[in-house]
């Protein structure tokens, strides 16, 4: 591609997801990491004209006062996850993305995300017009500062509390006509944010669990602004494995008769799914693609716990019980040990990569082709991991082809 300059504009800019994607991107462009668990890496994807990590400039938004600097220190000091030497040597870098760094929405986040704000947006009275107005003039702000070509909108901030996408209205233009009144909207930071993007024409990638993009109004709006969207909830460890293991037991004809997952991590993340209202919003994100790749519902239970000593080191522990010729009852168990920023990061870089070439293509609407990247992608019912996986192959050879 041509030397473009494309912004990545981050929502919840120093969480554990964001600083470590910020620290990778910044390791890339300078040559001090490789490129293991980059997607956009392999061989089948490398004809496809990528976006270069020299390209992107980064901003966003957040609502602690904190900095990228000393949230990279932790996930060194404290998680033992990253190199505090290579932390030191870009922070120069990572002070520079600081000050694109705007406050964030805080609208219907729940009181568990609230309490890490800073005071004066808690003190805040804002509309959720106000609020997407806010937002857009961040961007454009940006956009403009930064001579940028386009911007590629990443939510990556904490899980809200679940809002059912069956009880919002219909339209767009229905929806919009709540955007006034903070007592008629239903919708929540993750969806102002969506607002914003699609509004001004830009892409939107929800990482997280929360609503975000996901509601048909908000589809409409994005194919009115001719613009293309994606999410929701990465995935990034035990669904990961789920969506490749359950596969392998229906094509075994292997009845799974139940599945259990136990899930203890001790980051930010943690702090937040501790709270039951924001813990629901992330157990069902991961526990629907059961029964759309066995075609029956087994029994099935997960748990989330937060374990503060953990740090960001995230562990899996699921049990899976099945039943095999003659009807005999087997079992499979299997532990899953990770470090979950750094599970997730290069997945954001590339969704920001295929995403920002989906756009440029002149793709509109929901990206499908993206599914593999996450645990309840929008559009689409295909949960097997392969198949998924297939899907991008395709859609990148289709690219190439044109």
């Amino acid at each position: 591609m041509k030397q473009q300059r494309i912004g990545v504009w981050l929502l919840g800019a120093h969480g554990g997801v964001a600083t470590t994607t910020i620290v990778g991107l910044v390791a890339l462009r300078k040559g001090l990491t490789g490129n293991q668990g980059l997607v956009s890496s392999l061989p089948q994807f490398a004809d496809l004209d990528l976006l270069d990590w020299s390209h992107l400039v980064v901003g966003g938004h957040d609502i602690r006062e904190t900095t990228l600097y000393d949230e990279a220190m932790k996930l060194a000091n404290v998680s033992r996850a990253i190199d505090g030497n290579l932390v030191t040597q870009i922070k120069a870098d990572l002070d520079e993305i600081d000050g694109r760094i705007r406050p964030g929405v805080l609208f219907n986040v729940g009181s568990t995300i609230a309490k890490f704000a800073t005071d004066d947006l808690r003190d805040q009275a804002e509309a959720p017009r106000a609020s997407i107005v806010r937002v857009q003039r961040d961007l454009q702000e940006f956009k403009a500062a930064n001579q940028l070509d386009q911007v590629i909108v990443v939510n990556v901030a904490s899980t809200e509390p679940p809002i059912d996408p069956d009880t919002l209205p219909a339209t767009w233009a229905e929806l919009n006509d709540t955007l006034e009144d903070p007592a008629t909207c239903p919708l929540a930071a993750s969806s102002l944010y969506a607002i914003s993007a699609l509004e001004l024409g830009l892409p939107f990638v929800n990482f997280t669990p929360s609503l975000g993009s996901a509601p048909a109004a908000i589809c409409e709006l994005a194919i009115a602004s001719e613009t293309c969207h994606m999410g929701h909830d990465g995935k990034t460890g035990e669904t990961l494995l789920k969506s490749t293991l359950a596969p392998m037991f229906a094509n075994r004809n292997l009845e799974v008769m139940s599945w259990v997952g136990h899930n203890i991590f001790g980051n930010m993340d943690g702090k937040v799914l501790d709270d039951p209202d924001n813990k629901k919003t992330k157990v069902t994100s991961k526990d629907r693609l059961l029964g759309q790749i066995f075609g029956y519902s087994p029994q099935t239970l997960v748990s989330i716990e937060y374990i503060e000593s953990l740090g960001d080191w995230k562990t899996a522990w699921d049990h899976i019980h099945f039943r095999g010729f003659l009807g005999t009852p087997m079992t499979m168990q299997f532990t899953w040990q990770g470090c979950d920023s750094l599970l997730a990061a290069p997945l954001v870089l590339d969704l920001i990569r295929f995403t920002e070439r989906a756009h440029r293509q002149g793709e509109r609407g929901l990206l499908t082709f993206l599914a593999s990247f996450f645990k309840s992608p929008l559009g689409i019912e295909e949960n097997d991991f392969i198949r998924q996986f297939q899907l991008l192959e395709d859609w990148a050879a289709k690219v190439k082809g044109s």
